[in-house]
C-alpha cells in the first residue's frame, strides 16, 4: 500500500490550511466570488486534508521526501 511520508507537524500545517481553504466561498471574502477560486480553493483544501488523513502525500513519494521521522531500530 502507501508508506506514510507526512509528518505530524506537516499534517497539523496540511489540516488547518485545508479546512481555511474549504470555508473560503462560505465565508464571503471579498473578491473571491464569482472567480475561478470559488472552485479551486476547496478543491485544493480537500487534496490538503486527505493528505494528512492519510499521511501519504504522492508528490512527496515522487520526489523522495518525507517529513516523518526515521524509525531508529
Amino acid at each position: 500500500m502507501f508508506t506514510a511520508n507526512v509528518g505530524t507537524p506537516d499534517r497539523i500545517i496540511r489540516l488547518v490550511i485545508g479546512a481555511i481553504l474549504i470555508a473560503l466561498p462560505f465565508l464571503g471574502i471579498a473578491g473571491i466570488a464569482g472567480t475561478w477560486l470559488v472552485w479551486a480553493a476547496p478543491i485544493v483544501g480537500l487534496i490538503l486534508a486527505a493528505t494528512a488523513f492519510l499521511s501519504f502525500c504522492p508528490i512527496y513519494r515522487v520526489l523522495g521526501l518525507s517529513t516523518r521521522p526515521k524509525q531508529q531500530h
